[in-house]
């Protein structure tokens, strides 16, 4: 077989299933079986990695995924686009009129799927490798679901950088991951911040870990989980990442500070994303875009200016709250509950209502030692930070933080 262009299957990283404890390196990793273009659907992290081996030395169009995303239409869809369908029961072959060659080097991504269908997103695995230059040896965790965007740019770092350990987790074992991240050396982790609040809410011993990198991504970023997260691990260096499957991680911020600087918009350098916002929306130019995505992107992500940064706050879609004609920002309305000392999380939605159509309403997580008999300081706390209209009318109180396979907690 001749090796996929300018990527390499190396020798000196380590692969490490977190569960059996099994480690080996890029070039020890079997071939899988890919009779053609081929979407794979997999129930765990190391099988994944051979899809991903057998696709590096071959050149075979691939999709990966875990299996819980793969329903009846999704499966229809692919088999009617030439791919075979692989699960760990066996392999579906596409219809022979169906039949195709594979497209050479391509990677599919699925998107999440949170306003409809999954669309499949076209790459490679050169523009899913957006770490570039010397890196510290580190032995990163990798808590995310096999195929997401996530999951490749810690995969792309174990295929490129020398010194670039993965300890893999399925999602049986995230609940207790700092044991199994202290016995296999983990010195990275890569979490989304519900990740990190649910490890944080569960009082789980992270100080004990030697933690030099700390990163988060894949939802809005708000300045209490930073801060809660420095409080744990003063020397590490703490950063956040604005990444999509469609434009790649085209925001980098290491400060420790929510948003990124208003100094980066309009700023144009080769190699780098181009950011701007119309509308009050981001719109990028990316140098590590999905094929076929050059040029300014509407992302649909809602951003606010505050002071000299700029803040992503949610969806376009879902953040605008209309209360009597007053638009209300659900994500400025959920940053100021999180900054509450009390609260652990917040999603922040609207309820309709008489006279003004549609309150704004919350739901709570917080902190152990605290409950409703909260709300009344919580109220007090908004009502000196937000206009009248953004304040919630009401508060409920759960008693975990809710999270998707992606590690997300939908909050828009």
């Amino acid at each position: 077989m001749t090796a996929a262009p300018d990527v390499a299957l190396r020798a000196d990283n380590r692969l490490v299933d977190a569960g059996s404890g099994r480690a080996l390196c890029w070039s020890e990793v079997p071939d899988l079986e890919l009779p053609g273009p081929t979407a794979a659907f997999v129930d765990g992290a190391m099988q994944a990695l051979g899809y991903v081996a057998t696709h590096v030395r071959a050149g075979t169009e691939l999709l990966l995924a875990a299996r819980s995303r793969l329903d009846d239409a999704l499966a229809a869809d692919l088999l009617a686009d030439g791919l075979h369908l692989a699960t760990p029961e066996g392999t579906r072959r596409p219809d022979p009129a169906h039949v195709r060659a594979s497209a050479r080097g391509r990677v599919w991504l699925l998107t999440s799927g949170t306003t409809g269908r999954p669309k499949r997103v076209a790459h490679t695995v050169a523009s899913l490798t957006t770490v570039s230059g010397r890196l510290p040896a580190a032995t990163w965790l990798c808590p995310y679901a096999p195929g997401s965007y996530a999951w490749w740019q810690l995969v792309t770092l174990g295929l490129a950088h020398p010194g670039q350990d993965l300890v893999l987790l399925d999602p049986a074992e995230l609940d207790d991951w700092p044991d199994p991240a202290l016995e296999h050396g983990v010195t990275a982790v890569s979490g989304t911040p519900t990740f990190w609040r649910r490890t944080l809410l569960r009082g789980a011993d992270l100080a004990r870990l030697p933690l030099r990198q700390l990163t988060l991504g894949g939802e809005p970023v708000d300045q209490s989980i930073l801060d809660q997260l420095r409080a744990v691990f003063p020397d590490a260096r703490i950063s956040w990442i604005y990444a999509s499957s469609e434009l790649g991680a085209s925001i980098v911020v290491h400060d420790g500070r929510a948003g990124f600087p208003t100094a980066w918009l309009d700023r144009r350098e080769p190699g780098r994303p181009t950011i701007g916002v119309v509308d009050d929306e981001l719109v990028m130019s990316s140098p590590y875009h999905a094929v076929g995505l050059g040029g300014p992107v509407r992302t649909g992500d809602r951003v606010v200016v505050r002071d000299d940064r700029v803040h992503v706050v949610g969806r376009t879609s879902s953040d605008e709250i209309n209360v009597g004609g007053a638009k209300v920002s659900a994500g400025e309305v959920r940053g100021v509950l999180q900054e509450h000392p009390a609260v652990r999380w917040a999603k922040v939605t609207g309820r309709r209502a008489p006279l003004v159509g549609t309150v704004v309403v919350a739901d709570l997580v917080l902190a152990p030692g605290h409950g409703a008999a909260d709300e009344e300081a919580i109220t007090a706390w908004c009502r000196t930070r937000l206009r009248d209209e953004a304040v919630p009318r009401r508060l409920r109180f759960l008693d975990t933080i809710p999270a998707t396979d992606s590690l997300k907690s939908d909050v828009g």
